[in-house]
């Protein structure tokens, strides 16, 4: 999974130009790994002002507006890719272009049925 970090200030400091061309960039590179098979799925995600944080402590559920910590940067959105490789999951996480204003987490998705981590 290419978990993909952005900060809304520096998106916001983006021209409508150059938000449009990272997201034809990002289709370019999604229809890409459709067409080479590597491609599971994706999503971009909402703001973070519009989530909720739900824990559970001693049976009693507590549920906060927002995420956990403030932070500058925020889970944008992710990429699944199905990959050879660490280093192939590499290659394609420095080729989105969110990588150049962000960041990009690389994180394998766990087989739960064993239990790998």
């Amino acid at each position: 999974m290419l978990l993909i970090y952005s900060s809304p200030a520096t998106w916001q400091a983006l021209t409508p130009g150059e938000q449009d061309q990272m997201a034809r960039e990002h289709a370019a590179l999604v229809d890409e790994l459709v067409d080479a098979g590597e491609y599971v799925s994706g999503n971009a995600l909402a703001d973070p002002v519009r989530s909720r944080t739900v824990r559970v402590r001693d049976d009693a559920v507590t549920t906060t507006d927002g995420p956990y910590i403030e932070l500058k940067e925020h889970l944008a959105g992710y990429d699944i890719v199905y990959c050879d490789s660490l280093e192939r999951a590499e290659a394609i996480a420095a080729r989105l272009p969110e990588a150049r204003l962000g960041a990009v987490e690389i994180r394998p998705v766990m087989d739960l049925k064993v239990m790998e981590m």
